[in-house]
Parts: C-alpha cells; sequence; structure tokens
C-alpha cells in the first residue's frame, strides 16, 4: 500500500471512531504527525474516492471546518426504513451497557458514562436515543453544561416493568471504582431482564 492510501485509510478510521463529532485538518494533522496541506490534499482525494465509488454507501463531508464520516444522500431512504422501525433489531452489548449504567446513574452526562465504561459512548447513546430508550432529562450545573441523560416510559414497556423502582437495587459496592465496575453492572441487569423480553 503506498504511504498515499495508507493516510486515507488512517484518516479513515480516525473519521470513523469520533462519528459524529469529526475532526478538523488540525487535528488530523496532528494525530498523524503530517502537515495540514498534506492532510487537505489526502482529504480531497479521499472524498473523491468515495464520489467516484459507487459501491460505497458512505463519503466524507466537511461542516463548519469539522470533517466527518457520512452517508450518502442517496440512501436517505433506505436509513429512513431503519429509523422508523427500530426495533426490529436487538440491541448491541454497548447499547446495553449504556442502558444499564443510565438505568441506575440517572440523570447522568455522557461524560459519566463514558467514566464508567472506559470507552467514548456516543453511538450507543444515539443508539438508545433514537430508540426511545432514554432521552434528554436536563442540563448539568457544571462547565459546559453537559446533557443529562435518563430512561423513558418505553424502556419501561421494553423490559416489562411499570416504575423505575421495580428494577431490582444493586448492592453499593457494585458503583466502586474498580476494573470490574461495567461487568458487575453487566451481569446484574442481563439476569434481571434475561427474560423480559
Amino acid at each position: 500500500m503506498t504511504k498515499a492510501l495508507m493516510l486515507q485509510s488512517k484518516i479513515e478510521a480516525l473519521l470513523f471512531v469520533v462519528g459524529d463529532d469529526g475532526l478538523t485538518i488540525k487535528q488530523l494533522s496532528q494525530l498523524l504527525g503530517e502537515q495540514e496541506d498534506v492532510i487537505t490534499q489526502t482529504l480531497v482525494a479521499l472524498r473523491k474516492a468515495y464520489e467516484e465509488d459507487l459501491t460505497r454507501g458512505i463519503t466524507v463531508k466537511e461542516i463548519a471546518g469539522v470533517y466527518q464520516l457520512i452517508t450518502k444522500t442517496e440512501f436517505a431512504d433506505t436509513i429512513q426504513r431503519l429509523v422508523e422501525n427500530p426495533t426490529s433489531q436487538s440491541l448491541s452489548q454497548a447499547s446495553l451497557e449504556v442502558l444499564a449504567i443510565v438505568a441506575y446513574k440517572q440523570p447522568i452526562t455522557r461524560v459519566a458514562i463514558e467514566d464508567l465504561r472506559g470507552v467514548k459512548c456516543e453511538r450507543p447513546i444515539q443508539t438508545l436515543v433514537s430508540r426511545g430508550l432514554i432521552k434528554e432529562v436536563g442540563r448539568s450545573e457544571g462547565t459546559g453544561r453537559a446533557i443529562l441523560y435518563g430512561t423513558t416510559k418505553e424502556f419501561l414497556h421494553y423490559f416489562g416493568l411499570n416504575r423505575l423502582e421495580e428494577m431490582p437495587p444493586l448492592p453499593e459496592e457494585e458503583f466502586a471504582d474498580t476494573e470490574q465496575e461495567t461487568d458487575l453492572f453487566m451481569t446484574k441487569f442481563q439476569e434481571t431482564f434475561s427474560d423480559a423480553k
């Protein structure tokens, strides 16, 4: 693989991982150790490659100086069908973990969820919001007024609950700051709700 193609692949990987946050040319330059003009040329080549390849469903787009991977507009109808029928797919492990944390620790910010899981949670949160299982319930008082998330009535329906108080209490030590905290969340959550659906 040539250096130019390798750089395209690295940019693609970074843009995929950051999702909707996207990255600026300056950020990509710092992350990849390349000059900004090289990054700019590579982004142009990557976008051209996406647009010319009719077998690809995504492309690169610049929005207010931030570059993101997005779906091509010609697939809007296909994506709309997914949005209109989100319950046809089961939740991923990551989404279940985030849902468990929100359920037991609400209201909670994305940063706090990520601190508990130890990984980025933007996509699972988007999935849960799109399925109506969690929603914005307010804003934190701290710097930046981060969004606070909580569960919805659809969450109760999904797990066959009448109210949040019906969720089994978790021992306090399960919230301790240990490497096993997420596993403890999921073990208890899955044991409790394995037969709910």
